[in-house]
Formats: C-alpha cells, sequence, structure tokens
C-alpha cells in the first residue's frame, strides 16, 4: 500500500509556473506507475501526465504538451509535475495517484490517490 501527499498548489498569474510535488510512503514506490490528475469544478477527473517506474517513459495529455514536466525520485519517493506557461483553463485541483501495472489515462485504474492540491491561474 503507499500513501500520496500533494503540495506545491497555489495562486499564480497566467503564463506564470508552478511545481507540484508528491510524497509517497512506502519501500515500493518504485513498482507503481504515478500519474497527476486534474479535476475542475463542474467537470470530470482528467488525466494529465504518468511516469513510468523508473521514469524512462511519459505521457502527457496534449492540452499540457510543451508546459508541463513529469518527473520522479525513487531514492526519494517523489513525483514531480513542473508547469509552465500557465493558463486560466489550467485551474483546478491537481491529484497523484498511484498503480500497479503499466501506463493509463484513465483515472478507475488507479489504486491510490492523494487529498490534491488546488491551482488557481488567474486571467
Amino acid at each position: 500500500q503507499v500513501q500520496l501527499v500533494e503540495s506545491g498548489g497555489g495562486l499564480v498569474q497566467a503564463g506564470g509556473s508552478l511545481r507540484l510535488s508528491c510524497a509517497a510512503s512506502g519501500r515500493t514506490f518504485s513498482t507503481y506507475y504515478m500519474g497527476w490528475f486534474r479535476q475542475a469544478p463542474g467537470k470530470e477527473r482528467e488525466f494529465v501526465s504518468g511516469i513510468s517506474y523508473y521514469g524512462s517513459s511519459t505521457y502527457y495529455a496534449d492540452s499540457v504538451k510543451g508546459r508541463f514536466t513529469i518527473s520522479r525520485d525513487n531514492a526519494k519517493n517523489t513525483v514531480l509535475l513542473q508547469m509552465t506557461s500557465l493558463k486560466p483553463e489550467d485551474t483546478a485541483v491537481y491529484y497523484c495517484a498511484a498503480r500497479r501495472g503499466d501506463y493509463s489515462s484513465s483515472p478507475d485504474r488507479y489504486n491510490y490517490w492523494g487529498q490534491g492540491t488546488q491551482v488557481t491561474v488567474s486571467s
């Protein structure tokens, strides 16, 4: 089992940057595929980015490709999401998630979730 805690959210102007961090408990962090999702008010939770066990493969939603970068440090049990050129439409609660197995963009495929961190981008 793994517990996830996100941090790094906040209020930023359009065009600005934020770095989200997800700290995981447990000694088996490297055996989990990690993902970032977001959920805006009134909308479904959507996939943002994912990273394989050792970081060799990364995936991005088209809406964030070229602006967001996911990375992980298995020695520190941490996964990061560097967000640049932020837009008002990036405003959402961002969640870190973990799953056994390979890449998936479906929230239903993820077994463990953090509590979320709010990102607000003002225009």
